[in-house]
């Protein structure tokens, strides 16, 4: 009767009690506690399978305990654990045992399931689901309340490709494209691709940061891609064709243009006297991940792929929890985020009394929106004035000028008010617009 109300693929274990000779030898081998075994002895387990059942098919193969999955997939964070040293512990620890409930003959999943399940968790906002369910469980232990202190950081995630110079890049692009057309419709390359195309693209491109003859592998990449999207075109594979002959269709755009004959030629930089490059947020970095970006921070750091912010608690008389989890691309303002991250704390009941942030975050905007819609006040050094006329001392600088947030008025050091405002206004302000 149960199993017709739930997936036929879920079979849910909610409501398992720990096996009494598992529970007997994890209290005997661990008399001061471990972090599995208070896991489940203070939470009674993060999640349940009718948690996930919108995750599985309703026919098909009886599949894995996703809530031990989860529960693996955090424990093996907390610890350290790469995929296979986490099914080793699931088979060899007790502790492991005991968080999920199972018999000490259980053999665990092999470690490839941990990854298939990774994979599922990306799909939709799954994640941010399942972070919301595991700190509703926290917040009923009392680990986690509302209105304390919290802090936001960022860090950055480096996507999976290789840094490749623009000749490069356009080569890759063109030999991906080329392998997709052959994976999906081969007749396709049976007109287009000769000798010479198989020479040229036949494996991974490698030609540093010096290649020889660049002039003539620029023309020649740009009229072979040129050749290659006009025969998907005239035999109608142009509409349906996959992610990386589209990566191929905008890289062209953002790397090419046509002169008067109608000829690709290499775009250069507006200083350089050429037509413009796109900005970085805009531009692919890598076939394989079109939505990684090229980004620099100061001097010093420089990387392609993502941003990660982090949220966690950080009051003096409770745990370090974490709250919050936000990724961005690398080209996107740490001063952005904020908003969306208070929304989804005031979401889940854990909007903090003060928030500390770096100086990324600190614009004064989101300061008084945070201030006006969430209460909550945000803590950090504001960023330095890097204009001319500041380090010279000349002139008026916008630290000389007094701002007066209540009543929406602008001071200049000659005493003259300002007339206008423009920025955010207070919902209740009867100069809002509407």
């Amino acid at each position: 009767m149960w199993l017709s109300r739930c997936p036929l693929s879920l079979r849910p274990r909610s409501g398992e009690q720990v096996p009494s000779l598992t529970a007997r030898i994890a209290r005997a081998s661990n008399p001061g506690g471990a972090t599995a075994i208070w896991v489940r002895d203070r939470l009674d387990g993060l999640w349940c399978d009718e948690d996930f059942a919108d995750w599985y098919p309703r026919d098909g193969r009886p599949g894995l305990s996703p809530a031990q999955l989860a529960t693996v997939c955090v424990l093996q964070f907390l610890l350290g654990l790469s995929d296979r040293q986490a099914a080793e512990a699931v088979r060899c620890r007790i502790g492991f045992k005991y968080a999920m409930a199972m018999e000490l003959d259980d053999p665990g999943c092999h470690h490839s399931v941990l990854a298939d399940f990774r994979d599922r968790l990306g799909e939709d906002d799954r994640a941010d689901r399942l972070l919301d369910l595991a700190l509703a469980r926290l917040k009923e232990a009392g680990l986690v309340r509302e209105r304390t202190t919290q802090r936001t950081d960022s860090t950055h995630v480096l996507a999976a490709v290789r840094d490749l110079t623009r000749l490069e890049l356009l080569t890759e692009v063109v030999r991906a494209a080329l392998e997709e057309v052959a994976s999906i419709a081969p007749h396709l390359l049976d007109e287009l691709v000769d000798e010479e195309w198989g020479r040229r693209y036949g494996r991974p491109v490698r030609l540093g940061k010096n290649p020889t003859k660049p002039t003539t592998r620029i023309l020649a990449t740009g009229n072979d891609a040129v050749r290659l999207l006009e025969h998907l075109y005239r035999h109608g594979a142009g509409r349906t064709s996959g992610p990386r002959v589209q990566a191929l269709r905008q890289m062209m755009v953002q790397n090419y243009h046509r002169d008067a004959a109608g000829k690709p030629c290499w775009r250069t930089a507006e200083k350089e006297g050429g037509t413009g490059l796109p900005s970085s947020s805009r531009t692919i970095v890598s076939p394989y991940d079109t939505t990684a970006r090229y980004a620099r921070h100061g001097h010093i750091i420089s990387w392609k792929g993502f941003s990660a912010h982090l949220t966690e608690t950080c009051a003096p008389d409770g745990p370090n929890v974490i709250t919050d989890v936000a990724t961005t691309a690398a080209t996107t303002h740490d001063s952005k985020v904020l908003p969306s991250i208070h929304a989804r704390l005031a979401r889940r009941g854990l909007l903090p009394a003060e928030h500390l942030v770096d100086a990324g975050y600190t614009s004064l905007p989101h300061l008084e929106q945070a201030t006006r819609e969430h209460q909550v006040t945000v803590s950090g050094p504001l960023r330095g004035n890097p204009t001319r006329q500041h380090h010279r001392g000349e002139g008026f600088t916008r630290d000389d000028f007094h701002i007066d947030y209540d009543r929406q008025q602008v001071t200049c050091p000659q005493g003259q008010v300002s007339a206008g405002w423009h920025g955010p206004y207070p919902t209740s302000s009867p100069t809002a617009p509407r």
